[in-house]
């Protein structure tokens, strides 16, 4: 296999995990990023604790989907991530809150 086939390989791995996230996105509350993994989910818990002097964050997560390109399967019921560095929480918004007209408003 030569590198070019290897790139190739990988974007095309990439752009399947893309459709994937974009086929499975509505289905989820909550972005979270950490520095290792992006995650899809639909409860966040985020506790900041300490030790030794020491803060770190305790996320747990239920009902998830996993961006990794290598992981056969992405939903995972639950996931505990403890980490040293920043943790990113987002909620999505809903379909209902984008506020989108309803199809038979439009040019009203």
């Amino acid at each position: 296999m030569s590198a070019e086939d290897l790139e190739n390989y990988e974007t095309e791995m990439e752009l399947q995990l893309y459709r994937e996230y974009r086929d499975v996105v509505g289905l989820f509350s909550y972005v979270v990023e950490t520095e290792r993994r992006f995650y899809l989910a639909n409860h966040v818990d985020l506790q900041a604790r300490s030790a030794d002097g020491e803060v770190y964050f305790d996320v747990t997560l239920n009902d998830a989907w996993v961006w990794d390109v290598y992981r056969t399967g992405r939903f995972v019921k639950n996931v505990r991530v403890i980490t040293f560095k920043d943790v990113n929480v987002e909620e999505l918004p809903r379909n209902d809150d984008l506020g989108l007209s309803q199809a038979g408003d439009l040019g009203n």
